[in-house]
């Protein structure tokens, strides 16, 4: 069977934990068990007639980017279609990168794009409530996506997904953890991990959780040795047997690739194609006494496990504390108590005394959690002010709770103001959200203020261990107040390089541009407070040195660097828009996306359409990017086939030509037709508007924010001497004027602001744009799509002369694809439709047209004669359309409309 007409696609995309690869068919045997052939005396590794060949991760790793490509074959054996699935789990801090489906040597590839683009396609789907195409969290820290593919009889289907991350150092170490659940006995498995570190490997090791420490000898080989490193895991079909007669397979767990780098010098900086990255993770120094408040929820909602599990971290915790720390604790439930209410050292009699305090305190209350953070910043303040001693000290403030303000100060902003104000900057605060009820933005958005981050504590079995694992990482701070400065003219676009403190077992990572020729005047000062001491060095470029790895590394060692960079910008950029408003937050954004699509990373800013597949509804797969604190979820409801349909012979060619069926949508169009979609009825109704060429009318009009969509007629040029010279849509003008954004659309130009001589784009261009909430992304020479943040989303679509056209004259559509955000007195000939509209229809009977039928239709209070006919929806298709059938109005919508056509008639195109 041709590959192009024989593959059906089906995509669910949801999250986990690391990296699932699987090849189990989801169809055929109820066992889902190979068979031994025992005629043959060898291992038949199908299940239900379908084999993977192959499964192969390869893992590149350059000073701490990692690069990752998982390529997995699949055979269907069968003289019968079969449907087979490919399961991945990558870390969340993880971006894809690429993904690509070849089957029998036809391509489809996914497309990075603008989110508002990707997910246009999706409206009707999300709000039907299918998942199809959609990223679910299924675990703590990973995200998962699951691709159903049926492919036809003797054929094959070969996956490649890729993804990347820059490796945190944490506790000494870095992770690279892969998770392995083939299902099946694989004939050609491999992970092969590849380590390129500048400063040399100190450590490098490898587990498998499903290998015994004797099978992992035997079957993993890791060696390092100077830069390199490699780990390679090869089973044969037969050591992946769970026992030697089983046909079963004992690959199902994690795989974890561990090392550091030698930290002998403290200076490490890169600099490679004008970019640069510095490493700081100096050794040797003294830990620095710490001064900690513990701010701990006791509000009712804390009882049972939670607080039992609290309780015993705390216990722990203290138990690990230094003879120089000093400590209290703060309890808030509807009213906010401390054990002393001043720091007090870590002595054996009051680490007893703060042990027994924490055994022995009961719950009470609602959650007075502004209360509790500003009594905890207090101590800490009036111990830096009033004892001397303490000043030096590294101080911090650890926050936990597990619901959301519902005592004393309960609005967020103001929560957020109260502690800015009371910490100012002197030291970091660290929010631990217990459990899913908590408003985890909340928390991440006041600890990003305040120097510091928040953790989510999973409610399980370990949920003690979660907090001493983040207590550990913070336990022992060796330098405060760290800056990683730079000459100011030769660097640009800097990542975050001042640090409230620097703990034992991280890493400080700080990148940027270089100038064009001021290589030579690059350096790194850093200045930082250590345990009794300024802490001062000076790093230079040793441009001998990186001519020497650039030949060892070559390209890749340019590419990453400069990658790392990206990734980091848009992390931090991603971070600080949630805590920025207005104009800054816009701006960050805008950043954000225009460095995700330039570097081609899915994040929460951009979506992956798989081009070339589309399912019944024409509807293209996305593979997402869920929020950072989303939860995970069971995939629930219809699973949605994607295929390619058999009238496009190139899959390779762009998704945007493939036939689809239209979404029901509001819109204009054409001479101009007005389509109101009716969800509540399920039907459409319709009506025209007939005037002069010139005239401009108001489509939508959002009196609440002021935005504003309004449309200019031109004339159709000539055809035949006599013919009605129909009209059309010219000109657009789109205002959002509480952001002072302008858009002119034209069938020529495309113009940003051009009452202030904005840029100027052709539907030649392929661009994303972004001001302030408002996103708008030009697909070539077919459509561009506004979206406005808590607002709308709308279509413009070009429409071209063709020769043959009825039509001699270019112009436009334009589309509602989203409205549920928008004011509920938005108004204009489309926008009072945005709102339910109730009517009746009776008496349908055969009209004047004797092909044709009439019906009375009762709205607004006035009884009207309406033709059933049809119209066409261009969206999906602008040079063929979709028929719709629909319910039309006469003598230009009177009756429907409020007020009569003219009214909508204004001066101006903005």
């Amino acid at each position: 069977m041709d590959g192009a007409m024989g593959l059906r696609a089906l995509l669910c995309v949801y999250l986990a934990s690391l990296l699932v690869l699987q090849g189990m068919p989801t169809q055929g045997s109820p066992t889902g068990r190979p068979k031994v052939n025992k005629k043959r005396q060898t291992l038949d590794t199908a299940v239900d007639g379908v084999t993977i060949r192959s499964l192969k991760v390869n893992c590149k790793v350059t000073s701490r980017f990692a690069h990752y490509v998982i390529t997995s074959q699949v055979v269907n054996n069968a003289d019968e279609a079969k449907e087979i699935s490919f399961d991945v789990e990558i870390p969340k801090t993880a971006f894809i990168s690429d993904f690509a489906i070849t089957a029998d040597g036809s391509a489809f590839i996914g497309d990075i794009k603008d989110k508002v683009t990707a997910w246009k396609q999706y409206r009707k789907a999300a709000i039907s409530g299918e998942n199809a195409g959609l990223v679910r969290a299924s675990g703590r820290t990973m995200e998962q996506f699951t691709i159903h593919l049926t492919i036809g009889p003797r054929s094959k289907a070969t996956f490649r997904l890729t993804y990347e991350e820059v490796l945190k150092r944490r506790l000494m170490q870095y992770d690279i953890v892969i998770k392995v659940k083939p299902k099946q006995l694989v004939h050609h498995f491999e992970i092969d991990v590849d380590i390129f570190e500048p400063q040399g490997i100190s450590k490098l090791d490898a587990h498998a959780s499903f290998l015994s420490n004797d099978l992992a000898s035997q079957l993993v080989k890791k060696s390092f040795s100077g830069k390199q490193g490699r780990v390679l895991f090869h089973p044969t079909v037969s050591q992946q047997q769970s026992c030697p007669t089983c046909s079963t397979s004992l690959l199902n767990g994690d795989f974890k690739v561990t090392y550091d780098v030698n930290r002998d010098q403290l200076c490490d900086l890169l600099v490679a194609n004008n970019h640069f990255a510095h490493f700081f993770a100096p050794q040797n120094l003294t830990n620095m006494n710490k001064n900690v408040v513990f701010v701990i929820d006791i509000s009712t909602s804390m009882e049972g496990q939670k607080v039992k599990q609290t309780k015993e971290a705390l216990l722990k915790i203290l138990g690990d504390m230094r003879p120089g720390d000093y400590f209290d604790l703060v309890l808030f439930g509807s009213e906010v108590q401390s054990w002393k209410g001043s720091l007090v050292q870590a002595s054996p009699a009051n680490l007893r005394a703060a042990q027994d305090f924490v055994k022995h305190f009961f719950l009470a209350g609602a959650t007075n959690l502004n209360g509790g953070l500003l009594r905890g910043i207090e101590i800490l303040n009036q111990a830096q002010k009033n004892l001397p001693k303490l000043s030096n000290h590294a101080s911090v403030l650890i926050m936990l709770t597990d619901g959301e303000p519902t005592e004393g100060v309960t609005d967020r902003s103001q929560i957020l103001k109260n502690v800015r104000n009371a910490i100012r900057g002197k030291f970091p605060l660290y929010n631990l959200g217990f459990g899913d009820n908590v408003d985890f933005n909340f928390l991440d958005v006041m600890s990003m203020e305040n120097n510091g981050r928040a953790q989510r504590i999973y409610e399980d079995h370990d949920a003690a261990q979660q907090l001493q694992g983040f207590y550990d990482q913070v336990a022992n701070p060796l330098l405060v107040d760290v800056e990683l400065l730079y000459p100011q003219d030769t660097i640009s676009d800097l990542t975050q390089h001042r640090h409230k403190q620097y703990y034992e077992g991280s890493e400080i990572m700080v990148a940027g541009r270089i100038a064009d020729h001021k290589l030579s005047s690059f350096k790194a000062d850093v200045l930082a407070h250590g345990e009794g001491q300024e802490f001062k060095m000076t790093c230079l470029v040793d441009e001998e040195k990186m001519k020497n790895l650039l030949r060892e590394r070559g390209h890749m060692l340019e590419n990453h660097i400069e990658r790392l960079w990206a990734y980091l910008t848009i992390q931090e950029l991603l971070a600080k828009r949630t805590k920025l408003e207005g104009k800054e937050k816009a701006d960050a954004a805008a950043k954000a996306l225009q460095m995700s699509l330039a570097y081609q990373f899915v994040t929460p800013l951009t979506s992956m359409t798989i081009r070339g597949v589309a399912d019944e509804d024409g509807l293209e797969p996305v593979v997402d990017k869920p929020p950072e604190d989303a939860l995970p979820l069971e995939m629930v409801g219809h699973r949605k086939t994607f295929k390619l349909p058999a009238s496009q012979p190139s899959p390779t060619g762009p998704s945007a030509d493939i036939q689809q069926l239209p979404n029901q949508v509001t819109g204009v169009d054409t001479d101009p037709h007005f389509l109101i979609h009716v969800p509540q009825k399920e039907d459409t109704l319709c009506f025209n508007i007939n005037e002069e060429p010139g005239v401009i009318l108001s489509l939508v009009q959002d009196p609440d924010t002021g935005f504003s969509v309004n449309g200019q007629l031109i004339g159709n040029r000539a055809g035949s001497p006599g013919q009605h010279q129909g009209t059309y849509f010219g000109r657009l003008g789109i205002v959002n004027p509480t952001t002072g954004f302008q858009l002119e659309v034209t069938p020529h130009n495309i113009t940003l602001n051009p009452d202030s001589g904005g840029p100027v784009f052709s539907w030649k261009d392929q661009a994303s744009l972004r001001q302030h909430e408002v996103v708008v992304t030009i697909n070539r020479k077919r459509n561009l799509v506004v979206a406005v943040e808590d607002g709308g989303t709308f279509e413009v679509v070009l429409h071209r002369v063709w020769k043959g056209s009825a039509v001699h004259q270019d112009f436009l559509g334009f589309y509602v694809l989203d409205s549920h955000r928008m004011s509920a007195r938005t108004h204009g000939l489309l926008g009072q439709f945005f709102h339910p509209i109730d009517y009746t229809v009776s008496d349908p009977h055969p009209g004047s047209d004797p092909t044709k039928t009439d019906a009375t239709m009762l709205v607004k209070s006035h009884q009207l004669t309406v033709t059933r006919g049809l119209q066409k929806d261009y969206s999906k298709n602008p040079r063929h359309g979709a028929e719709v059938t629909c319910w039309f109005v006469h003598n230009n919508g009177a009756g429907l409309i409020d007020g009569v056509y003219t009214d909508y008639i204004v001066p101006d195109i903005f």
